[in-house]
């Protein structure tokens, strides 16, 4: 084995000049920040990634002439740190937003012709920017819009900072306040279940509460979906490793981490596999359980708390049809299996056709069906939502399952997630597991990255690079600083 004991060493060689040396352990967006973040600081980094690529669970993959997104991944306008992000690779224009809020809600449980409802947002200040929207939305009742409305105010008075509202389950406080089964369905759980990764009675209502009022009661176009028009793969993995490489990361993939250590008085110990890495700053920027694995004695009062942060699954059906089937770029449905669904035709390379991509959230009853029972399910399903489907050939029919999409955004979670600082000096965590007050989404992701950076640089005595994003920063520009990622995050 060889020991690499002089700092200016790593494992692409003795290019670097001397100076501070942090590891970043973790690809994926959180990590990717953090090292972006410490090399624009003037630290020298070095990013360590176990897969063969970056990106995370938001990737691409070949599949024949495909190019597949494993899973469907929006943001919204008020994810201020993804969209920094999304400018520091130069990625912006991949992704755009769209001019203004407007989400196709088909209903087939209602006859052809009268399924189509809408929820967008005007040009007026918040709430009323949604008013007419809910005033004229088909698939609840009048008394059901009038109690959504008197809902929505209450929880745009929530207190985010009072930890009491962790410890309550969303669906609960929904019913306390007149929300009857189908406004849930209808209104609450068609966002909740797509940004949280779960229903509302399984939800955390500090979580819950974010995501409507910062998405959704914050700013007027807070709520505008973005999403990428490319694979995920040309921003995720190439424009981030372009990006890293002109900012002096030296990254290495297929790179897996056995041990971190503390070194001599102030420093840590890397262990890859025949070779050791010694760093003036560590950062962890890989899923609960495999930090929890990582961890050294006394870094976390009580690291088996990591562990108790639950996985849920997302399930994404891709379909392959010969004709064009759907004249949007996406919609959503009640009434169905089928949640989400986006036309990834021309992202994905496909000339003849038109792929769509299903996203399936709270997946936990599916994400181990085999493809012949997906597949039987979900096709009836979309031939009873899209006309065009009938009658027309499937020329491909595929799922992909990301069995560890998301944490649980369980009430209580709040209390398990770990900040970005550990006990152990020089040692941070990142990820969109840690207390970023966000749920799973890319925009936590990218926070923590940003929260983990700060506080190494704050330890190693070097500025914050002036064009980092900061929250601060956003508000005094007057953009809500929050966000949403997965089934559609």
């Amino acid at each position: 084995m060889t020991r690499v004991d002089r700092p200016e060493a790593s494992l692409a060689g003795d290019r670097a000049p001397a100076g501070r040396h942090a590891v970043v352990i973790g690809g994926g967006l959180a990590g990717v920040t953090a090292a972006l973040a410490l090399a624009d600081a003037g630290v020298r980094v070095t990013l360590l990634e176990g897969r063969p690529r970056l990106g995370g669970l938001a990737f691409s993959f070949q599949r024949g002439d495909l190019t597949v997104d494993n899973g469907q991944h929006v943001y919204l306008r008020c994810c201020t740190a993804y969209r920094w992000f999304l400018d520091r690779i130069d990625g912006a224009a991949l992704a755009p937003l769209q001019n203004r809020l407007d989400v196709p809600v088909l209903d087939a449980d209602r006859p052809e012709g009268r399924r189509l409802g809408r929820l967008r947002r005007d040009a007026l200040p918040v709430p009323l920017h949604l008013g007419r929207s809910l005033a004229t939305y088909p698939h609840l009742s009048l008394a059901e819009r009038a109690g959504a409305v008197r809902a929505a105010l209450a929880l745009k008075g929530l207190d985010l900072a009072d930890p009491a509202l962790d410890d309550q389950d969303f669906g609960s406080w929904l019913a306390a306040h007149g929300q009857s089964a189908r406004a849930v369905e209808a209104l609450w759980d068609l966002v909740g279940v797509a940004t949280l990764n779960a229903v509302a009675g399984d939800s955390s209502l500090a979580l819950a509460a974010m995501v409507f009022k910062t998405g959704l009661l914050s700013d007027p176009g807070a709520a505008d979906i973005g999403w990428a028009h490319v694979p995920l793969g040309d921003l995720h993995d190439r424009l981030a490793r372009k990006a890293l490489d002109s900012a002096g990361v030296r990254t290495e993939v297929r790179t897996r981490v056995t041990s971190v250590s503390p070194h001599g008085d102030a420093g840590w110990s890397v262990q890859v596999p025949g070779e050791t890495l010694e760093a003036d700053a560590v950062v962890l920027a890989v899923p609960q359980r495999e930090a929890h694995d990582l961890l050294p004695a006394g870094a976390l009062d009580e690291p088996e708390r990591l562990l108790r942060i639950g996985t849920a699954p997302i399930l994404n059906v891709h379909v392959v049809y010969d004709r064009k089937v759907l004249t949007r770029p996406f919609f959503t449905a009640l009434g169905s299996p089928v949640q989400w669904v986006f036309d990834r035709t021309e992202a994905s390379g496909l000339r003849q056709g038109q792929y769509l991509a299903v996203s399936q959230s709270v997946a936990q009853n599916e994400i181990d069906e085999p493809v012949a029972a997906l597949r039987a399910r979900y096709l009836p399903e979309l031939e009873r939502l899209l006309p065009r489907t009938r009658g027309a050939g499937v020329r491909d029919f595929f799922v992909t399952r990301e069995r560890t999409a998301t944490f649980v955004p369980a009430p209580g979670v709040g209390r398990l997630r770990p900040g970005a600082r550990t006990k152990a000096p020089g040692l941070y965590l990142a990820g969109a597991w840690t207390a970023t007050g966000w749920p799973a989404t890319m925009e936590g992701a990218v926070r923590s990255g940003v929260d983990a950076a700060d506080a190494a640089l704050s330890a190693l005595g070097r500025p914050r690079p002036r064009h980092l994003f900061a929250e601060e920063e956003a508000a005094d520009r007057g953009v809500p600083g929050a966000a949403v990622r997965g089934g559609l995050r």
